[in-house]
């Protein structure tokens, strides 16, 4: 369900509707259109019994796409004690719901073959993802989705930036701007220059890449403490907050053991997260530890 909630353009969002302010700068923008590929997947899991045969036929129609599949379920990361060599035995091992996430956080970064030194966000972005599937795991009973969801929110959560960097040249600047202040929303740093922010740019494209309204409202209001514990986390999806909770934790114990996430979210967010997410600092601490392993079989 599409969600009346105000969708935060500045530092200090104001309760009207603003969609015909950002309106004009999102189509100039041009977000990228959803991939024929996940439309035909979907299709087919939309069934009661669908056919993984035809699944995998669809994906190997794509020999790139199709070995990035087998790629990534040969990680580390899921732990599988042989090796994947065909699509069909990827979809077994990562599942119809996490195939379709692995296949669009690669149409994601196809989207954007001409923007240079992006390896460090796609990195980071695929670490977050795994980490935050496996803080799901731990958090279980205490998050009411599932490890597969909490990883596509990690991957898409920061997909409007490469977006933004299309348009705007002086995008990766603003950016380091925004990482350094220690006051200030992220994304009332590039409001401020851009008059528009990741945060709503990565929303659109979850919307219309047809992910559900709770990880497009988690998008949207991700560096956004009231909709963590405040007056716009009791109008978005419950899913929404966690998510935006679960991706700040996520990030911290990320940090602890690269330099992919500058921390400054964690001293305006983090406490609030921790209370959401009933994680007391003992707990954190054992995170810390257990995430080590976590982190580096992601990079």
């Amino acid at each position: 369900m599409e969600s009346n909630a105000t969708k935060p353009v500045t530092g200090n969002p104001q309760p009207q509707d603003i969609e015909s302010r950002i309106g004009a700068e999102l189509r100039d923008i041009g977000i990228p259109p959803r991939p024929t590929i996940l439309a035909r997947i979907e299709n087919e899991m939309r069934k009661d019994e669908p056919d993984f045969k035809l699944l995998a036929d669809i994906i190997s129609t794509d020999m790139g796409l199709a070995a990035s599949v087998i790629k990534v379920s040969n990680s580390a990361y899921f732990g599988v004690g042989r090796r994947v060599r065909t699509i069909l035995e990827a979809l077994l091992v990562l599942g119809l719901k996490l195939t379709v996430t692995t296949i669009a956080g690669i149409s994601i970064q196809r989207a954007f073959p001409n923007l240079p030194n992006l390896d460090r966000f796609w990195e980071a972005s695929s670490c977050m993802a795994r980490v935050c599937g496996w803080l799901a795991q731990r958090l279980r009973g205490r998050v009411k989705f599932r490890s597969e969801d909490a990883y596509t929110f990690g991957l898409f959560r920061d997909c409007g930036i490469p977006v933004l960097m299309v348009p705007f040249p002086e995008y990766r600047e603003i950016l380091k701007q925004a990482e350094a202040d220690g006051m200030c929303l992220f994304t009332a740093i590039e409001d401020a220059s851009l008059s528009i922010n990741h945060a709503i740019v990565g929303a659109e494209l979850a919307e219309d890449w047809m992910l559900p309204a709770e990880i497009s409202e988690g998008i949207r209001y991700h560096h956004y403490g009231p909709a963590i514990d405040g007056d716009v986390a009791a109008i978005i999806p419950e899913n929404a907050s966690r998510y935006i909770a679960l991706t700040l934790v996520a990030q911290h114990l990320i940090q602890c053991y690269t330099d992919l996430y500058p921390d400054q979210e964690w001293g305006k967010l983090g406490a609030t997260s921790l209370a959401l997410l009933q994680i007391a600092p003992e707990e954190l601490a054992v995170l810390e530890a257990d995430a080590e392993g976590v982190v580096k079989a992601s990079l």
